[in-house]
């Protein structure tokens, strides 16, 4: 699997992920928490975001099962994919590990997960904890 390319904007968030955190922006002039790591705030267009860690767990808002995939996830296939409402009040796309069964409205928590082997990027996924 090709290795994360992370940025100035970015790198923040994967070496959280790195260390099994779930690190998040908060915008300091209008508060809200922001989800893909960027340099402006998407609610206020304010340039004042800081870096806190997240809780890690949240709600499925949405899912579907990949029955088919490409590239360094061909062979995984079928996998969920999710969206996942996080408690700090970002939605995220992620993939569903360690469960079995998934279902809007279940309560879940981060598992950062290898999914190409030890070599692979470490990702920020989700388990369903019900």
């Amino acid at each position: 699997m090709v290795g994360i390319e992370a940025d100035a904007e970015t790198r923040p968030f994967w070496d959280g992920v790195e260390r099994g955190e779930l690190r998040l922006q908060r915008c300091a002039d209008c508060g809200r928490a922001v989800f893909y790591p960027r340099s402006v705030c998407p609610g206020c267009f304010g340039q004042r975001l800081d870096w806190f860690t997240a809780r890690g767990t949240g709600t499925v808002h949405s899912w579907t099962v990949a029955h088919r995939a490409f590239g360094a996830f061909a062979g995984q296939a079928p996998f969920t994919v999710a969206l996942v409402d996080v408690d700090e009040g970002v939605r995220m796309m992620t993939r569903i590990v360690e469960s079995a069964q998934v279902d809007i409205g279940d309560r879940v928590e981060l598992r950062v997960t290898r999914l190409g082997g030890a070599d692979a990027p470490a990702l920020p996924c989700f388990r369903v904890t019900r």
